[in-house]
């Protein structure tokens, strides 16, 4: 199998240095190039043609977001966006998202170098996934592996089967790569009095706020970043924040979120797995599942809970997914009641909640 052919671009000499030995460590990534701006990059990519691009947003001479736009009017190539963001330059990621990056990997201002070590598996995965995009849809040394943990580690597998059936219909939905876009197709779709929505978008820290005030300025339902104890109502999305788990739970009739701290669960935090598997303890049959474009297995498990618990589970089809990782690994464990094309899922869901 031929290598994944990555190109570097930062202004950071150690940046490029540390980035660069992290991913070569990974036997089926190379680093043909890095470059300390744009216009250097332009240069290596008319050389050789990467699979994909590691891109800063501040540099000098031309700022990532310009290059990005560039690239995907001219030639479009997977970008991931690797900056030192702050709260206040999270619009400049979700910017990123919208010309056509495929992910982003937030590196801190500080200690740089100790976060690319730490986060090595993480790093070559995002790398891997966004060489499997099709950018034009969507717009070796060895090392010990770290234990995936599974949603065991936040919270523990119901083994009771009592649950009290309401009318009230909740909807969970789990996304990685290319989920936002998918997510803005989804929910823009639902009527103010549509049933409660909660969400789990692996996205970095500081992104969701804006994520989620974005998809508020466009949808009819309200959209916000969840906080802990809000409750899940008709015609709300609750967003799951970066950087922290959200589970559903439930006290009487109402429905509400828990934000929890803890170690990555599938390889996320957010874990798509801790929000399906809280939504079978506490929701049942009252619950629809949706798991839509992403790479990796996360969510899948949790699916399949959902669906023995009575809930209805459905995931994206293969076409309308830029990455079908997630909604196939539900598929293939059986978890799955519905297989759908992502503008045909929010339609079914409404006739399930009547």
């Amino acid at each position: 199998m031929d290598k994944i052919k990555v190109l570097i671009v930062d202004d950071s000499a150690v940046v490029r240095q540390t980035l660069a030995d992290l991913l070569s460590s990974d036997p089926s990534i190379e680093v043909i190039a890095t470059a300390s701006d744009p216009y250097a990059a332009a240069s290596k990519i008319m050389e050789q043609v990467p699979d994909v691009i590691t891109l800063d947003i501040e540099m000098p001479h031309m700022d990532g977001l310009t290059f990005l736009q560039k690239i995907m009017s001219q030639h479009p190539i997977p970008v991931v966006i690797c900056s030192s963001l702050s709260e206040k330059g999270s619009a400049s990621g979700i910017r990123a998202l919208e010309l056509g990056a495929v992910d982003i990997i937030t590196k801190p201002k500080l200690g740089t170098k100790h976060f690319f070590e730490e986060s090595r598996i993480y790093i070559c995965d995002v790398v891997k996934a966004a060489a499997r995009v099709n950018v034009k849809k969507h717009s070796v040394k060895r090392h010990e592996v770290e234990p995936k943990l599974s949603a065991d580690v936040i919270i523990a597998k119901n083994t009771s089967k009592a649950m009290i059936q309401t009318t009230e219909k909740v909807v969970v939905v789990g996304a990685s790569t290319g989920g936002t876009e998918a997510l803005r197709t989804f929910l823009e779709y639902f009527p103010l009095d549509s049933p409660g929505i909660v969400v789990v978008q692996h996205m970095p820290e500081n992104f969701t706020t804006a994520f989620a005030k974005r998809l508020d300025s466009i949808c009819r339902l309200t959209v916000k970043e969840a906080e802990n104890g809000d409750t899940v109502i008709r015609g709300r999305a609750l967003i799951a924040p970066g950087n922290h788990h959200l589970l559903l739970k439930r006290s009487g009739a109402r429905y509400f979120v828990e934000i929890k701290d803890g170690p990555l669960v599938s390889r996320h935090r957010p874990s798509v797995d801790v929000l399906f598997r809280s939504t079978a303890r506490y929701a049942g049959k009252n619950a629809i599942g949706v798991i839509m474009t992403g790479m990796g297995d996360d969510g899948a498990k949790g699916m399949l809970e959902m669906k023995e618990a009575g809930g209805h589970t459905i995931a994206q089809d293969e076409n309308s997914c830029v990455v079908f990782g997630m909604p196939n690994e539900a598929i293939k464990l059986g978890g799955v009641d519905q297989i759908l094309p992502l503008d045909k899922i929010a339609p079914s869901l409404m006739l399930k909640c009547v």
